[in-house]
């Protein structure tokens, strides 16, 4: 089933509040549209005579070595768009070789994830993404959290000082999770009566020290994500950040910033190789990792269509996901006559349009 029909298969199979809230972006959508045409404006230049019978995907990122530069980026709320939630997504990565980033605001807390994900591969690589508290031992308590339940990297996630102003859901009055669900992360933590939540927060008083400290309170490699101007990707690398994540988180934040492929070209410059930078935000198709590893991405996030999956079709559903864009990926590296995923270089790519 192409991502395209799965999509079609989630908008009938959910409540349309929740199909808007997975769907939409914040203000007009703008960006939210923009991160998938971005990559309409990038074509690859392929290579002759110089490929390989098989490809070797492989990648190494922090904490993880996994079978191919995809990653599930984190998304809320799973068990909204299908019963066994989390653990179904975490099973499907784990089986189909790729990082599960798991987050503060999903409705399974992370040590039932990292359990899920363990059914499929008894090492499995769990990143957990947090937003820094504004008090600094919630923040902790999250982090130790994520240790206990074994996960190889936090995610850090920095560019929401502010919710986005996500205009369906304001139109629908989506406001706040049914009964019986939650952001299960968010209970039992420092400051609050047992078995309550706190709200996750939103700050914009919080600093790159904060970050900083986030890193020194914890052995586990600690990633940046939500990254678009240069300049914070070189001070993200000297307060310690493991790895760069270029995002515009989805179209959800600010509807006035680039596409999150537009931007990544000058972060990876700025970063110079001395992390490894990562790309979220309108990836549909296996060309459209190859563009991103050409124009210096590491690996791939992947977000909204995962979650079609899951609501389609469970784990099934992600793992078709999955193995759809790991499929189209290789065979594009295969087209392009690469032998492994550092053969996509920066002269392969042409803006459309553009002659040399």
């Amino acid at each position: 089933m192409t991502l395209r029909a799965l999509h079609d298969a989630a908008r009938r199979t959910l409540d349309p509040v929740h199909f808007d809230y997975l769907a939409g972006g914040t203000g007009e959508e703008r960006v939210l549209a923009d991160n998938e045409r971005a990559f309409d404006r990038y074509l690859l230049l392929p290579r002759v005579l110089c490929g390989s019978e098989t490809r070797d995907t492989a990648v190494d990122l922090p904490g993880a070595r996994r079978t191919a530069p995809v990653v599930v980026a984190p998304t809320a709320f799973h068990r909204l768009m299908h019963p066994d939630g989390e653990r179904a997504a975490a099973r499907a990565a784990a089986a189909e070789g790729v990082v599960l980033v798991t987050g503060t605001a999903a409705t399974t807390a992370v040590d039932g994830v990292v359990e899920a994900a363990r059914e499929a591969d008894p090492d499995p690589a769990v990143w957990f993404q947090l937003y820094l508290h504004p008090r600094q031992e919630v923040t902790e308590a999250l982090v130790r959290r994520a240790e206990t339940a074994g996960c190889t990297a936090l995610v850090v996630t920095v560019d929401s000082p502010v919710f986005g102003r996500h205009t369906r859901d304001l139109r629908n009055g989506f406001t706040d999770l049914p009964p019986g669900y939650a952001a299960e992360n968010m209970r039992d933590l420092p400051g609050a009566p047992p078995g309550s939540l706190i709200d996750i927060p939103m700050s914009p008083a919080l600093s790159w020290r904060d970050f900083g400290e986030t890193v020194r309170m914890t052995s586990l490699p600690v990633l940046v994500k939500g990254v678009l101007h240069p300049a914070d990707a070189r001070l993200a690398v000297e307060h310690g950040a493991a790895g760069v994540i270029v995002s515009n988180h989805g179209g959800r934040q600010c509807d006035a910033v680039p596409a999150a492929v537009d931007c990544l070209p000058a972060v990876v410059g700025a970063v110079a190789d001395r992390v490894p930078v990562l790309l979220d935000g309108g990836v549909r198709r296996g060309s459209d990792v190859a563009v991103a590893l050409a124009l210096g991405a590491a690996a791939v996030g992947v977000g909204r269509p995962v979650v079609w999956g899951l609501a389609a079709g469970g784990e099934a559903g992600v793992r078709a996901v999955l193995g759809a864009l790991r499929d189209e990926y290789d065979h594009t590296l295969a087209l392009c006559g690469g032998r492994r995923n550092t053969d996509l270089t920066k002269d392969m790519i042409v803006r459309r349009g553009e002659t040399w």
